[in-house]
């Protein structure tokens, strides 16, 4: 069983997290903090932890500290980060302190699941041990790439598609192009063009809201909630 960390400063997010590493087969909750020092104190005790899922915005320090002294301190556990931070500079941060994911708050158990086992699958690769020649080495370095929108044209960005994707997928009912904006940091021009794209791929499906005057606005709801 790989054993995990969640990390998360809301109790409720951090039970619904906890559940849904329960449900992926070869996960399990090893332990539960809500804060930066409670994570270390667990680190730093007896049982073995082989993942974090790390939030970045905790009360006493961010995630991307804990990350800092956990290497510190000698601990080679991995860390995924779970947050609502989106902004680029903590994103790199993270990639360079060595977060091996991460994943933008909020996010369906899809998100969570494939990012969970696209983790198990790099420790299979890496459990072969040995010396890698270049094939091997890709799939090492591709363990960790999940799909968010295949196909995507041109000019367009995984990362981006995935944040629409799911701001659409965790809707309680249709958004339009200026709220998808505000819940993803884009322009609205940007969810736009990403919803279109969804509607055409029969992800998404059109719903007009007409109003007491003028043209009807147009808003998207994920398709399986159509």
């Amino acid at each position: 069983m790989i054993e995990v960390l969640v990390v998360d400063d809301d109790t409720r997010v951090a039970r619904v997290n906890a559940a849904y590493v329960e449900k992926v087969p070869g996960f399990h909750v090893a332990g539960v903090a809500h804060n930066a020092a409670e994570a270390l104190r667990q680190l730093e005790g007896p049982t073995r932890l082989d993942l974090v899922l790390l939030d970045h915005y905790l009360p006493d320090e961010t995630g991307l500290a804990v990350v800092q002294e956990m290497r510190r301190r000698g601990h080679q556990t991995d860390v995924i980060m779970v947050t609502a931070a989106r902004d680029v500079t903590t994103v790199q941060a993270a990639m360079r302190q060595g977060a091996l994911q991460y994943l933008v708050k909020p996010f369906a158990f899809a998100g969570l699941r494939a990012k969970l086992e696209a983790y198990a699958q790099l420790r299979r690769t890496l459990d072969g041990g040995g010396e890698a020649e270049q094939a091997e080495v890709d799939r090492i370095f591709g363990a960790l790439s999940t799909p968010s929108e295949p196909g995507l044209p041109k000019g367009h960005s995984p990362t981006t598609a995935e944040l629409v994707r799911q701001s659409l997928m965790n809707a309680e009912g249709p958004l339009s192009a200026q709220e998808i904006a505000e819940r993803t940091g884009v322009s609205r021009q940007t969810a736009q063009r990403y919803l279109k794209l969804l509607e055409r791929t029969g992800r998404a499906r059109l719903t007009l809201k007409y109003g007491d005057a003028g043209r009807p606005e147009h808003r998207y709801v994920w398709a399986t909630r159509a």
